[in-house]
């Protein structure tokens, strides 16, 4: 098991009080919302979803551009319109947008052709692509959109991943940062985005630095299995030494991702209401920017079903009370209940280089979880 965590370099000592144990709706909540799908299905989602929380208002809206082919990486093909639209109808709405650095993303390629690839993007080769991207979303009138470039980038999963060559990877990040800035009109906010733990490389390695990143995240589900909350919070790496290396460097914190996952004590079984009511009340004690659960099975609360005790405890949390205990799900026209197979889950914790994550979604859609 892991011990108390060694604070990343920079960082101060981490708070030796623990876990807080906050009542729900202790104080105002962060901007939150979900991830509910990856087009525009999951714009008109957002409402549905509100009227499960009791009508709470859901503010972020939070997608991934495929990572496939540059074309797409570039926001192409009308994919940006409908949460333009969304975001747009509301002054204090934020639109959360994952950006891959690379194409062919999730397509395996081995070590030698990563470190090769980011070096090509530190030296300005892919520096058109982030242009047309920057100016596309202020031509469509979201200037301010947050970016969350080259997430979980401390694993394996992705293509765009730092351990090849940490160096080349923050170079890359700061010129793709620079180009984009260069946009006239832009006042984007690019969040610094790695999974929790120490994973294939620590994350702290991977940092570009302050000038070229405005929030400091963390994508954080409940995994391994049997791993504790407050293991999850005081491993290397984990949730303190986030509040910690992100307030080392005056930045605010973020999770664009978190959910369930191996928890639940039992094979199959996702549903971990410690879990859930750990993170809740470490999101309104340290409030981040904003926070988006990720809303499909095994991770989710709404359009999952299999977590029924977690998924109470977080509508009565986010929605102030006003919601009932049971879950409720609503079964409305155009939000169908989705058929979600039963995920594949691995008795043993994920090792760095695991394949893991649901299978049934497009292959360029973020997979979250690694």
């Amino acid at each position: 098991m892991p011990g108390v965590a060694t604070p990343p370099p920079g960082s101060p000592a981490p708070d030796a009080s623990g876990v807080p144990n906050v009542p729900p709706g202790s104080g105002r909540q962060p901007a939150f919302g979900a991830y509910l799908d990856y087009g525009e299905d999951g714009v008109r989602s957002i409402a549905a979803y509100s009227r499960w929380l009791g009508g709470a208002e859901v503010r972020v809206g939070h997608t991934y551009l495929p990572g496939d082919r540059w074309e797409n990486i570039e926001g192409g093909h009308g994919f940006l319109d409908p949460w333009a639209e969304w975001r747009r109808a509301k002054a204090d709405r934020m639109f959360v947008l994952n950006v891959p650095m690379l194409e062919r993303n999730e397509e395996g390629l081995g070590d030698a052709e990563v470190r090769g690839l980011l070096r090509r993007g530190a030296a300005g080769e892919f520096d058109q692509h982030f242009y047309r991207l920057a100016e596309r979303l202020v031509r469509l009138g979201v200037p301010d959109t947050v970016l969350v470039p080259g997430w979980e980038m401390n694993g394996t999963t992705y293509t765009h991943r730092c351990g090849p060559d940490p160096t080349a990877w923050k170079q890359y990040w700061t010129r793709l940062v620079t180009v984009m800035r260069l946009v006239p009109g832009q006042k984007f906010r690019f969040d610094f985005a790695p999974s929790r733990g120490r994973d294939a490389i620590p994350w702290t390695e991977c940092y570009p630095g302050d000038d070229v990143v405005d929030i400091i995240g963390m994508d954080a589900y409940d995994q391994p299995s049997g791993l504790s909350f407050e293991e999850q919070v005081a491993e290397p790496y984990g949730l303190r030494d986030h509040v910690a290396f992100a307030a080392a460097h005056r930045k605010p914190i973020s999770f664009p991702e978190w959910g369930l996952f191996r928890g639940g004590g039992n094979r199959g079984d996702t549903d971990n209401v410690t879990y859930m009511q750990g993170m809740l009340d470490w999101i309104d004690t340290h409030k981040p920017l904003y926070q988006t659960i990720t809303d499909y099975c095994p991770h989710g609360v709404w359009q999952c079903h299999q977590n029924p005790r977690s998924a109470a405890l977080y509508r009565a949390y986010l929605s102030g009370g006003s919601a009932p205990a049971e879950p409720g799900w609503p079964e409305e026209p155009g939000i169908p209940d989705p058929e979600i197979p039963d995920p594949e889950l691995p008795e043993e914790p994920r090792e760095p280089d695991d394949e893991c994550g649901p299978g049934w979604l497009p292959d360029w859609v973020g997979d979250a979880v690694c």
